[in-house]
């Protein structure tokens, strides 16, 4: 899946991963050593997550149902637990530093594209 800030038009990833079942959304991202920069992982559903366990930083997008950026996540280092949002409907955790690359402020809408 590929994923595209329609607000800005830049791209966030192409390699998007779609976590949607119990076991996929527990293992996360667990067990991997870092993500390639077009590389992610899109949680559905999920309105908070941890990176407990897990060897590098990433950046998280809180998305509401419309796909609409309601929080974000920076950086996110290994071993922390996000606060649960109600307004966060899921979460996409991409390589750190691909919030500010991509220009993703709250407000802005993603595209998720399904088709690749």
């Amino acid at each position: 899946m590929s994923v595209r800030n329609e607000s800005t038009g830049k791209n966030i990833g192409g390699q998007i991963e779609i976590a949607n079942t119990s076991f996929t959304r527990m293992r996360g991202l667990l067990g991997r050593r870092q993500l390639a920069p077009e590389e992610g992982l899109w949680i559905k559903p999920s309105s908070g997550v941890h990176t407990i366990g897990m060897k590098f930083a990433i950046d998280v997008i809180g998305l509401d149902r419309k796909h609409r950026v309601v929080h974000l996540w920076n950086a996110l280092v290994p071993n922390r637990i996000t606060a649960v949002h109600w307004k966060i409907s899921s979460v996409l955790e991409v390589p750190a530093g691909r919030i500010v690359e991509s220009g993703t402020r709250i407000g802005h809408t993603l595209e998720m594209d399904t088709r690749n």
